[in-house]
């Protein structure tokens, strides 16, 4: 009675799964609802279907402790409002090699297990990777926006295993139905640097498509996975943006959309921007001594705002633990917004925020033509070292994706 239950209370997202070597094939029922043939508990997959191809690390270091398996285990659906992703694009951002480093490892071992539940605290076997661009194999009993079929990307948060792999857990509200102009290779070029700018400037900086018209934007690191991002969607949304990359960056930034570029290397950055008038709004993806001056160049008393997406809060909680990390974060987070208020701007951080919802809204602008994916390379799935190595040696122009399905 139990599973007939939970079977008519599905939306269509009844699968069997079987394994052929480390690759699984979803088999979707056809038969109605109202004929139920298969009986299983959708918190398990089949028992055949137990490993899969992933890259991996068992500790952190430098790029070799990346490690190809063929027997990874296979994801399980543990909540119902989870879906199984087979991956058929990844990319990579900083963040991944920073993982790969360690950095973080304290805060994002909290939020695996913050009751200290498990009786093994180790969270290696770890794969990176945060975007996805898949097609949907199986869904958990509450997910109703989605099926079996469907083609979704997302970002998964740095807590949970990552997509450098053949399949992938996400949440239902995690995932968003790919742009239909897209891709798969595209499209997983875009999640994670789309929601780090969406959060910094729509939920933290407060800009919307209602109220950016005519104002002024100032983003650093402009050419960089989410630069080339928020220029588009600042462009979208009726706002002049000034981009500071370098010189041979700046006809990348100018096809985008920017409307003035400041090359870095041609000069101080700062004796180049008084030539031009003061800001609404600065978007910083470099941080250090960008942030001592550059808020210099906001209209004060105006409500002009500066968000920074570099931040202490992992470095603390790695040195410092928890506790005393979160408490450290806190007290500087308010020092420096008091400060800078008291000279009439506001003054942010800013973090990825994993969202469907606002995947959504992207989908829509990418739909329309008003976004489109910045990809400078392609890897194979192969050639995920290599891929590593060409993010880490910096200056990007655009993202670097993983094709999951080239096994080459």
């Amino acid at each position: 009675m139990y599973l007939k239950m939970h079977l008519l209370s599905r939306r269509a997202c009844s699968g069997l799964f079987f394994s052929q070597g480390s690759m699984a094939t979803c088999l979707r029922s056809s038969k109605s609802l109202l004929k139920p043939r298969l009986y299983r508990n959708i918190s398990l997959s089949c028992q055949r279907c137990t490993i899969m191809a992933s890259w991996i690390i068992d500790r952190y270091g430098r790029n070799d402790v990346l490690r190809f398996t063929n027997n990874m285990t296979f994801p399980v659906i543990h909540f119902p409002n989870e879906v199984i992703i087979k991956v058929h694009a990844a990319s990579l951002n900083p963040i991944d090699v920073n993982m790969r480093n360690g950095y973080g490892a304290a805060a994002l071992n909290a939020k695996r297990d913050p009751l200290k539940l498990k009786s093994i605290r180790s969270e290696f076997p770890l794969t990176l990777g945060r975007d996805v661009s898949g097609v949907i194999m199986e869904c958990g009993l509450n997910v109703s926006y989605f099926k079996p079929g469907d083609e979704v990307w997302a970002a998964i948060p740095p807590w949970k295993q990552g997509t450098i792999s053949e399949f992938v857990v996400a949440s239902g509200n995690e995932i968003s139905h790919k742009p239909k102009c897209l891709s798969h290779m595209e499209a997983a070029s875009l999640p994670y640097v789309g929601l780090t700018a969406w959060s910094a400037m729509n939920q933290i900086g407060g800009l919307n498509q209602d109220n950016c018209s005519g104002k002024r934007i100032l983003i650093f690191g402009a050419s960089g996975g989410v630069g080339t991002f928020a220029i588009q969607l600042m462009k979208a949304w009726g706002g002049h943006v000034t981009a500071v990359c370098s010189q041979d960056a700046s006809t990348l930034v100018k096809k985008l959309g920017a409307d003035d570029v400041i090359d870095y290397k041609s000069g101080d950055v700062a004796e180049q921007l008084k030539m031009l008038p003061l800001f609404d709004f600065i978007l910083d993806n470099v941080g250090g001594v960008t942030e001592k001056w550059s808020p210099d160049f906001l209209k004060k008393w105006s409500g002009a705002t500066y968000v920074t997406l570099v931040t202490p809060f992992l470095l603390n909680v790695d040195r410092l633990g928890v506790a005393d990390g979160m408490l450290q974060t806190g007290v500087t987070m308010g020092t420096k917004a008091v400060k800078h208020l008291c000279k009439g701007i506001h003054y942010r951080w800013a973090f990825f925020t994993p969202s469907g919802q606002s995947l959504d809204e992207i989908a829509n602008l990418v739909d329309s033509g008003k976004i489109h994916p910045v990809v400078e390379q392609v890897f194979s799935f192969s050639e995920v070292p290599k891929a590593f190595l060409k993010l880490e040696g910096g200056h990007a122009r655009g993202k670097t994706v993983i094709n999951v399905i080239n096994k080459k």
